[in-house]
């Protein structure tokens, strides 16, 4: 006889009740069960869990660098007037959110098949996706040189985040291999030479300055999801906390030409977040991860 499972105690209750929203909110209504799919699922993988890559895209710090990564990338007119264009941000947020979390949980946790295939598939969406900015200047969204910004603002920002509020530290070799670890998909979704080592990742950075402008698409962007996002009342205060953790850890010359003023105590602020959303991330998570080869 099977027996029942023990009801949940009032605070594990709540502590599901936390995890399955924001899972719910980044995934979509079936994210738990694509997560045990693409985690559970056996063959041969890119990485393990033991991998830096791995543990930086596993944490929930990613909530708030993932703030600071739209930001920054907001910032390269062509590669804004793509996202602005095409994407949906404004009309389907979530919708977007939750792809873009399919795409990096299936390129560093899924079997090797599945990742390939959803690079295939993005590749094909980018073919499509072309157009003009608000100078008239063309883009094309398979552009080696766009989507190496958009890689490159992307794992910066992710990796500042784990930096400033990760509960497992990478070592400054840990780091470098990060950042070579991340190319590998990005590498065969059209990024050329993408940066090995946190010293290439910030020349690469840098050598996009010249480039970047603030567009009216990407003021609209930063106020979208600093003042006004598509959440209910009772939800912002804790999104502002993350948001906040997020602007804070965005180089203070970004923040600047977009015309923002990073908060006081904004890592704080960051670090109650991120607390806040692994606890109830804790909540409906399994630990057990499989290995490469399984």
């Amino acid at each position: 006889m099977t027996r029942a499972p023990a009801p949940l105690q009032p605070l594990s209750a709540l502590q599901y009740r936390v995890g399955l929203a924001v899972v719910g909110r980044v995934g979509g209504d079936d994210a738990l069960g694509r997560r045990s799919d693409t985690v559970d699922k056996p063959g041969p993988r890119w990485f393990t869990s033991t991998d830096p890559v791995w543990r930086v895209h596993d944490d929930a710090a990613m909530f708030s660098s993932g703030v600071t990564a739209l930001l920054l990338q907001s910032l390269h007119p062509l590669a804004m007037a793509g996202v602005a264009g095409h994407s949906g941000y404004k009309s389907d947020p979530w919708g977007r959110l939750q792809r873009t979390s399919d795409y990096i949980g299936r390129t560093t946790f899924g079997t090797i098949d599945d990742a390939e295939a959803m690079i295939a598939r993005v590749r094909s969406v980018h073919d499509r996706v072309r157009g003009k900015d608000f100078r008239g200047r063309p883009y094309r969204a398979g552009d080696p040189r766009l989507l190496e910004w958009v890689h490159v603002a992307e794992i910066w920002s992710f990796l500042a985040g784990h930096r400033a509020y990760g509960i497992d530290p990478l070592t400054p070799t840990e780091q470098d291999r990060y950042v070579e670890q991340s190319g590998h998909a990005a590498a065969k979704l059209g990024v050329l030479d993408p940066p090995t080592t946190v010293a290439g990742l910030e020349a690469a950075i840098d050598s996009f300055r010249p480039e970047l402008e603030v567009s009216p698409a990407a003021v609209e962007a930063a106020h979208f999801l600093l003042e006004d996002p598509p959440l209910q009342w009772w939800a912002r205060p804790a999104y502002g906390l993350l948001a906040a953790g997020g602007l804070a850890i965005l180089q203070p010359w970004a923040a600047q030409m977009l015309g923002l003023r990073q908060p006081r105590g904004g890592r704080a602020r960051g670090r109650i977040g991120v607390a806040a959303v692994r606890w109830g991330l804790a909540g409906v998570h399994g630990s057990r991860v499989p290995g490469p080869t399984e």
